[in-house]
C-alpha cells in the first residue's frame, strides 16, 4: 500500500548539531517530515508516546537512558513507530541488543544520505537496512546460532554437559558429586535428565556416544 501522507519522523541524538543536520536533510524530503526531537531516551519514550511517529532515528549512547532502553520502551508505547537505530558503533555488544529490542535498521552515522532517506522509506514498509558491517554480524550470529542447534548435545544445559564429560571419562555418581561440589542425588537427576534428553538407555551407552560425537578428546581422559 503506498503511504499518500508525509513520512513523520522522531530525531533522538544528544547532540544538538546531529539533530540539525538530519532536520535540514529530511526538510528538503517532500515525502518526509520532522515532528519532533529528543536528546534523551526519556524524553525519546515520551515523545513516541504523544507523536506517534512512522520512524524513529535513534542514537545508542546517550546520558541517562541509553539508546536500546530506548529502543524497548518505544516499542511498547508506540508499537507501529519502526526505530532505525543511527550510531557510530558496530560492535556486538551494542549491535544485538538494539535488534533484540525491537530496532528494524542499524546503519552508521557514515551512511551516505541518500541511503538514509531510503532506510526511512523503506521502513515504513517494514523492510530493514543494515550497514555491511552489521549484516555481516548478524548472518554469522545466525550461521554460529544454527550450528549450536545442530550439536547433538543442544538441549543440554552447561551442567549437564560438564557432568556427562565428568562419565565419558569414568567418573562414578560419587566421584561427580565430589568433583563439582554437589550431592549424589542431583548428580543422579543430571545423569536421569542426559539419559532422556540423548534418548539412551544407560550412561555406558552416553559415553560412548560422547566419544563419537567428539565431545571427548584423548586428553580428557
Amino acid at each position: 500500500m503506498t503511504k499518500t501522507e508525509p513520512i513523520t519522523i522522531l530525531i533522538v541524538d544528544d547532540h544538538s548539531i546531529v539533530r540539525q543536520g538530519l532536520c535540514a536533510l529530511f526538510k528538503i524530503q517532500p515525502d518526509c517530515r520532522v515532528v519532533g526531537e529528543a536528546d534523551a531516551g526519556e524524553s525519546a519514550v515520551r515523545l513516541a508516546a504523544e507523536l506517534v511517529p512512522d520512524v524513529i532515528l535513534m542514537d545508542l549512547v546517550m546520558p541517562g537512558m541509553d539508546g536500546v532502553e530506548a529502543t524497548r520502551q518505544v516499542k511498547q508505547v508506540s508499537p507501529r513507530s519502526q526505530v532505525i537505530v543511527l550510531t557510530s558503533y558496530h560492535d556486538d555488544e551494542h549491535i544485538f541488543p538494539a535488534l533484540r529490542a525491537g530496532a528494524l535498521s542499524y546503519v552508521l552515522k557514515d551512511i551516505e544520505p541518500e541511503q538514509l532517506v531510503e532506510t526511512v522509506r523503506r521502513a515504513v514498509h517494514g523492510e530493514s537496512m543494515m550497514h555491511p558491517r552489521v549484516a555481516a554480524r548478524v548472518v554469522q550470529e545466525i550461521r554460529d546460532t544454527q550450528r549450536a542447534d545442530d550439536s547433538p548435545f543442544a538441549e543440554l544445559s552447561d551442567r549437564e554437559l560438564e557432568v556427562l564429560r565428568l562419565i565419558a571419562g569414568g567418573l562414578t555418581n560419587a566421584e561427580i558429586a565430589e568433583r563439582l561440589i554437589i550431592s549424589e542425588k542431583t548428580v543422579k537427576g543430571h545423569v536421569s535428565n542426559i539419559l532422556s534428553k540423548l534418548h539412551m538407555l544407560d550412561r555406558t551407552k552416553a559415553a560412548v556416544f560422547a566419544w563419537q560425537q567428539g565431545l571427548m578428546r584423548p586428553d580428557d581422559e
